[in-house]
């Protein structure tokens, strides 16, 4: 891979993007040949607002934020331009390296985010998506982005000459982006013992699974080693787990949660009733507007934000917690029958957060 060194990074970024629309097309053409979860539609729940909100309008200006105001202020601060401690190494190695280096990061912090009420409010939007495709991985709040790329590629400029870093940048981001869409693809796939591994759409369908068995568990992103090593490895059919269930039941959070990008947005900074929002009678004309728009230029109904009912699990309403006596209006995926109402179940399964009928 030196012959990268002779081209120049512009050129690497354009055939980057050619790339990277290849891996999109291919992967949505998967998922309908070999659905790991059939029936859903291209336009999901939630789809634009992952596409236009998070992927392009969010991506665009915290790449501004995190290269051009974070990290080259410091490298020209600490006068690295020109030092490239490890610039010398092979273009592979280093791909590699940082590569490693970085999913062992991803996994200690993403970890730390199921494990702390604080850094769960980072993350926690990540886990709302309700269908797991290939869009899914890019729902993510700005200030978890900032934090993980800040220290994703601040290495690579501290570490690297600027031109060796201009070649390293765009690779490593490529090779980040189609590996997201990987591993969230809705792509039944067998992959056996490569799943001791590496990581792919078998082990982390599982961990955005509305399981209390798996919500700590395969928080590896490419490399699945991580996870087995460390113990936190989940992967039914893959020793030493002999699990009754084959696949997840649903997916998404066990408790409310807003469903447009700017209150996820701002929820997770602070907690409001969004419910009251989502209510009233502007909003729903905003919601109605967005999705006769989609319906217009698509001709189709697949793209209303509505959740399909094969995604949902009820239980009756006439049965009584036997924890607290209340209804159990609610309905909860797990591998036994529900044995106590939603808010009994969010005190145990998600100690570090408090969660209200409204959402606050």
């Amino acid at each position: 891979m030196e012959f990268l060194r002779e081209i120049s990074p512009s050129t690497i970024e354009s055939y980057g993007g050619i790339i990277l629309i290849g891996a999109v097309l291919l992967f949505i053409w998967l998922e309908r040949k070999y659905p790991y979860t059939a029936g859903l539609p291209i336009f999901r729940q939630g789809f634009w607002m992952d596409l236009i909100g998070y992927t392009i309008i969010q991506s665009f200006l915290l790449k501004i934020l995190i290269f051009d105001w974070i990290i080259a202020p410091l490298k020209i601060y600490f006068n690295l331009n020109e030092k490239g401690y490890i610039s010398h190494w092979p273009i592979a190695i280093l791909i590699i390296f940082f590569l490693l280096t970085h999913d062992l990061y991803i996994y200690w912090f993403h970890r730390w985010q199921h494990n702390s009420k604080m850094l769960w409010y980072t993350h926690e939007a990540h886990h709302s998506v309700q269908t797991v495709d290939w869009l899914a991985g890019t729902r993510s709040h700005a200030l978890e982005i900032v934090i993980n790329q800040t220290i994703e590629f601040l290495p690579i400029f501290f570490l690297l000459d600027v031109k060796t870093a201009a070649i390293i940048v765009p690779i490593k981001a490529l090779c980040d982006a189609i590996w997201g869409m990987w591993i969230h693809s809705n792509i039944d796939v067998k992959t056996g013992k490569l799943q001791y591994f590496i990581n792919g759409p078998e082990m982390h369908q599982w961990h955005h699974a509305n399981h209390q068995e798996v919500f700590y568990a395969n928080y590896a992103t490419k490399f699945a080693f991580f996870d087995w090593i460390f113990g936190t490895a989940f992967l039914p059919g893959l020793k030493p787990f002999n699990w009754t269930i084959a696949k997840p039941i649903g997916f998404g959070l066990p408790y409310a949660f807003p469903n447009d990008f700017f209150s996820q947005s701002i929820y997770s900074m602070h907690r409001f009733n969004f419910q009251k929002v989502e209510s009233a009678a502007w909003y729903k004309i905003f919601q109605n507007f967005r999705q006769n728009t989609a319906r217009f230029f698509l001709g189709k109904e697949t793209c209303n934000d509505n959740i399909n009912d094969t995604q949902k699990i009820s239980i009756p309403n006439d049965i009584q917690c036997p924890n607290c006596g209340k209804t159990m209006s609610s309905f909860y995926f797990e591998q036994t029958p529900v044995k106590t109402c939603l808010s009994c179940q969010n005190q145990s399964f998600f100690p570090h957060i408090s969660t209200t009928k409204n959402g606050s």
